[in-house]
C-alpha cells in the first residue's frame, strides 16, 4: 500500500464575510499533492470564492490558507506558486497562439530559442504542436481552452486552478476534454484543484471532491464514496439521482437498523447504511436508478422483488428510464435499465417485476 501523499494546499478555519454575508463559514480541508481536487456545488456555495482564496484574488476574513506549507497571508497573487485557467480563457485576439503561451515568460527575458522550445513544449503537452502562429482569434472554443493551458502550465506553477473551464464548450467537446484534462493531469503531475457545479464532471475528472453547500463543505470523499455513502440527503440528491421513500426506524443496535420502508416492507439494513444517526421522525431511505432491476421473461431476482406499475417511459438510446411505481408506494420511483439487444422497451401502463436488495439502500434522517 503506498504512502498518502503529502498536503499541497491547507485551510485552516477559513472565513469570508462580504458586508453582513457569510461567504465561507470555518473551512477546514486538505489538498494533497499531485490530486486531482474538485469543488462541487450550486451556485453561490462560495466554491468560486474559496479557489479565489488560493490563488490570491480573495482575502480571507479569518483563518489561514496555506500552499505548499507556507501561510499566504500578505503574498500577493503573481508571487503564488498557483497559475489560473478562467472559465472566459482571456485569450488576447491580437497575438499568435504561441505569443500567447509564451505571454507570462516575459519578464524572465528568456533567449528567443530558448523561449521558443518552452512555448514549443507547452502546446505539444496540449496536443497543439504546430499551431505557434496561428492567430488566436481563429481558434476552435477547444483550442483555446488548450492555448489557456499551456499559458498556466508553462509557468511551471505547483497548483493549477480551473474555474469551470468547460462550461462554455458543447457537450461532446465538454466530455473530450475532461478526458484531455485528466490525461494532462497525469502527465504533469501537478495539483489541480476544479471549481465545477456539474457532478457527472467531478466524478469522472476527481480523484476528491468536496461537495459545497452556503459556504461549507458538507462532504468531502472520492466520488464513488459519494455517490454510493452520502451522508446527508442534500448530498445524495445533489450528486446523481437518488429516489426518497418515507421510511420508520423500529429498532436498532450495534450492527443492524430495523426500518419499515414504504414500498419495500420491513428490511434490515447495516449500520454502515446509516447517513448520520437514524431517528424515527422524518427518516426516509434513498436508493439509486440503477440499483432497482426490471425482470424481463423467467429472470430470477437474485435478492428481493417487488411489483410496479410504469407511469412513464423516457428513452435515451442506450439506456431507458422508467417512472414506476411500486405495490405500496405512494409516488413512483425512477428506474435505469440499459438497453441491451433482445430486451425489450416498456410500455405505459405496464406490470412489471422488479428486483431490488436492501444492501443498495441508505437511511436518512
Amino acid at each position: 500500500m503506498s504512502a498518502e501523499k503529502p498536503t499541497m494546499i491547507e485551510f485552516r478555519r477559513v472565513q469570508k464575510y462580504y458586508g453582513d454575508y457569510h461567504a465561507l463559514r470555518g473551512i477546514n480541508a486538505s489538498i494533497r499533492a499531485g490530486e486531482f481536487f474538485s469543488l462541487l456545488g450550486p451556485s453561490g456555495c462560495g466554491k468560486t470564492t474559496l479557489l479565489r482564496t488560493i490563488a490570491g484574488f480573495e482575502g480571507i476574513s479569518d483563518g489561514a490558507v496555506l500552499v505548499d506549507g507556507k501561510d499566504m497571508a500578505g503574498v500577493p497573487a503573481n508571487q503564488r506558486p498557483t497559475n489560473m485557467v478562467f472559465q472566459s480563457y482571456a485569450i488576447f485576439p491580437h497575438l499568435t497562439v504561441a505569443e500567447n503561451v509564451g505571454f507570462g515568460l516575459r519578464r524572465a527575458r528568456l533567449p528567443k530559442d530558448e523561449l521558443a522550445r518552452q512555448v514549443g513544449t507547452a502546446l505539444e503537452m496540449v496536443g497543439l504542436s504546430g499551431y505557434g502562429a496561428r492567430a488566436a482569434h481563429a481558434l476552435s472554443g477547444g483550442q483555446r481552452q488548450r492555448v489557456a493551458l499551456a499559458r498556466a502550465l508553462i509557468l511551471k506553477p505547483k497548483v493549477l486552478l480551473l474555474d469551470e473551464p468547460l462550461s462554455a464548450l458543447d457537450k461532446k467537446l465538454r466530455e473530450q476534454m475532461q478526458v484531455e484534462l485528466i490525461k494532462l493531469q497525469r502527465q504533469v503531475g501537478i495539483t489541480f484543484v476544479l471549481v465545477t457545479h456539474d457532478q457527472e464532471e467531478a466524478l469522472v475528472m476527481s480523484d476528491r471532491i468536496a461537495v459545497m453547500f452556503e459556504g461549507e463543505i458538507d462532504q468531502l470523499a472520492d466520488p464513488e464514496t459519494l455517490y454510493r455513502h452520502p451522508t446527508s440527503r442534500r448530498v445524495a440528491n445533489f450528486i446523481g439521482t437518488m429516489n426518497f421513500m418515507p421510511a420508520t426506524v423500529l429498532a436498532e443496535n450495534g450492527s443492524g437498523i430495523e426500518v419499515e420502508a414504504q414500498g419495500f416492507g420491513r428490511v434490515t439494513l447495516d449500520a454502515a447504511q446509516a447517513a448520520g444517526t437514524p431517528s424515527p421522525d422524518g427518516a426516509s431511505i434513498g436508493f439509486r436508478p440503477e440499483t432497482l432491476t426490471i425482470l424481463f421473461d423467467n429472470q430470477a431476482a437474485v435478492d428481493r422483488e417487488s411489483v410496479a406499475t410504469i407511469e412513464e417511459v423516457v428513452y435515451y438510446g442506450d439506456m431507458t428510464y422508467y417512472d414506476a411505481r411500486l405495490d405500496g408506494m405512494q409516488s413512483p420511483v425512477r428506474i435505469s435499465m440499459r438497453n441491451v439487444f433482445g430486451r425489450p422497451v416498456l410500455d405505459i401502463g405496464a406490470r412489471a417485476r422488479v428486483a431490488w436488495s436492501p444492501g443498495a439502500l441508505v437511511l436518512f434522517r
